[in-house]
C-alpha cells in the first residue's frame, strides 16, 4: 500500500482519537492500537511491529501479526462512505418556476424559486418567518426544482448539486450549507463542522445542547430563550475554522407537537400557527420564531450538554467524559474533510467541557443552564 491516507493523531483522557482522511471518519481506539496505526503509517512492516507488540503485551506473534492485518484493512484501506451520495447528472434550469419565495436576513434578500409544492415544503417552513414582499432588490437566487425522481438545485444558475428523493436530507444540508456562505462569507472549506445541536447564549458565549430526536433540544431552546438566553440556531450549528466560533442560523425552532402544551402560555401564537407533517421523518411540528436579531452573530462556544427531557425526573447535572461526549457528537455532524480542519476540531473538541442535564422541571433546568453560564456548578 504505497499511498497511505493521512492520519491525526489526539490523547484524550485514557484513549486516542484518530482521524482518517481516506473517509474522513474519527475512531476512538485503545493507545496500543493507535500507537500501531501511526507505525504503519510510517510504512514500517507488519512483523517489525508484530514482534514489538507480542513482546509488549506477551501475546502470540501471529495472533499479534492478524491483528495488525485486520487493524490495517479496516483503517487505512479505502472504503465507501457509510452513507455514499448517488451521482446525479446535471439538468438544465427551468425557465418558470410555480411558487417564488422572497426571504430577509440582516440586509440581504434571497429568492428561491420552487417548482412545485413538495419542493416548497422541503425549505420553507423554517424560514416562513424571514419573508418579504416581493422585490428587485435581490441579492442571491436560489432555486429547486425537481425532474423524473431527482431534485436539483442552482445558486445564481450555478449548478449545485442534484440528489435521489431518498437524499432529500442531504439537498436540506446542502442549501443551509450555502444559505451560511452568503450569510456569513466563509466557504464551505472554511467551516470546522454543522452539527445536529441547538445553540444558546447569554450574549457572551454559546452552550451546544445535543441529544437524540425527542430529548428536547428544541423544546429546552424555547424556553431558554422565554427567559432572557438568545437562539443563535436550532437543528443546523454551523462553527467556523478560522475562530471556532458558533455562528447564527437563521431557521425557526422546531416544535414537535407533544411539546405545545408546554410551550403555549410563552408562545401563544403556536395556537394558531401552522402544523406541518413529516412522514419520512414520522413527526408534527410547528415553528417558533428565533429572539435572534442579528444573524451575523458569532460567539465561542462554553460547553456541549447532552440534554434528556425525562418524566418525574429529579434534575441531574453530570460531568461527562469527553470520550462519550464525543461518540455522541460525531456520527451526527458534518465535519470538514480538510486536514487542517480536522486538526484545528480535534483540539477544539479537547477544550470543550461535556455534560449530562436529565430533567422533567423546566425552572430547575433553566437555572441549571443559567449556574452553567456562570461557572457556578
Amino acid at each position: 500500500m504505497d499511498n497511505l491516507p493521512k492520519l491525526l493523531f489526539k490523547s484524550i483522557e485514557d484513549k486516542t482519537i484518530v482521524w482518517l482522511s481516506n473517509r474522513n471518519e474519527y475512531l476512538v481506539l485503545q493507545n496500543e492500537a493507535a500507537a500501531i496505526l501511526e507505525q504503519l503509517q510510517q510504512k514500517k512492516p507488519i512483523e517489525n511491529i508484530a514482534e514489538q507488540v507480542a513482546i509488549k503485551l506477551d501475546t502470540p506473534i501471529d495472533d499479534t501479526k492478524n491483528f495488525i492485518t485486520r487493524l490495517k484493512e479496516d483503517t487505512l484501506t479505502d472504503h465507501k462512505n457509510k452513507e455514499q451520495i448517488e451521482e446525479v447528472s446535471q439538468e438544465v434550469l427551468p425557465k418558470h418556476f410555480q411558487f417564488e419565495k422572497y426571504y430577509k436576513i440582516n440586509n440581504l434578500v434571497f429568492k428561491v424559486a420552487f417548482d412545485n409544492e413538495l419542493e416548497l415544503s422541503y425549505v420553507h417552513p423554517k424560514f416562513a418567518h424571514l419573508v418579504v414582499e416581493k422585490t428587485e432588490n435581490i441579492n442571491c437566487t436560489f432555486s429547486v426544482f425537481t425532474k423524473g425522481s431527482n431534485i436539483y438545485f442552482y445558486v445564481d444558475q450555478a449548478f449545485i448539486g442534484g440528489w435521489t428523493k431518498e437524499e432529500i436530507h442531504f439537498f436540506q444540508g446542502k442549501f443551509s450549507m450555502e444559505l451560511i456562505q452568503k450569510i456569513h462569507g466563509f466557504k464551505e472549506n472554511e467551516w470546522l463542522g454543522i452539527f445536529h445541536a441547538s445553540a444558546v447564549s447569554n450574549g457572551k458565549k454559546a452552550l451546544l445542547f445535543l441529544g437524540d430526536s425527542g430529548n428536547g433540544k428544541s423544546t429546552s431552546l424555547s424556553l431558554l430563550q422565554a427567559h432572557g438566553f438568545t437562539c443563535l440556531a436550532d437543528d443546523f450549528v454551523p462553527v467556523n475554522a478560522k475562530n471556532q466560533n458558533v455562528y447564527s442560523f437563521p431557521a425557526a425552532i422546531s416544535i414537535k407537537k407533544t411539546s405545545v402544551p408546554v410551550l403555549l402560555p410563552l408562545y401563544p401564537e403556536l395556537e394558531t400557527s401552522a402544523e406541518y407533517h413529516f412522514k419520512r421523518l414520522n413527526k408534527v411540528v410547528r415553528y417558533v420564531k428565533p429572539n435572534n436579531s442579528n444573524y451575523s452573530s458569532f460567539l465561542p462556544c462554553k460547553s456541549l450538554i447532552f440534554i434528556k427531557y425525562e418524566k418525574d425526573s429529579e434534575i441531574q447535572v453530570n460531568k461527562i467524559s469527553k470520550l462519550t461526549g464525543f461518540e455522541q457528537l460525531v456520527p451526527d455532524s458534518w465535519l470538514s474533510p480538510e486536514i487542517n480542519n480536522s486538526r484545528i476540531f480535534l483540539d477544539w473538541f479537547a477544550n470543550l467541557e461535556c455534560y449530562q442535564i436529565t430533567y422533567s422541571n423546566n425552572k430547575k433546568m433553566i437555572d441549571t443552564v443559567t449556574k452553567l453560564f456562570a461557572d457556578e456548578l
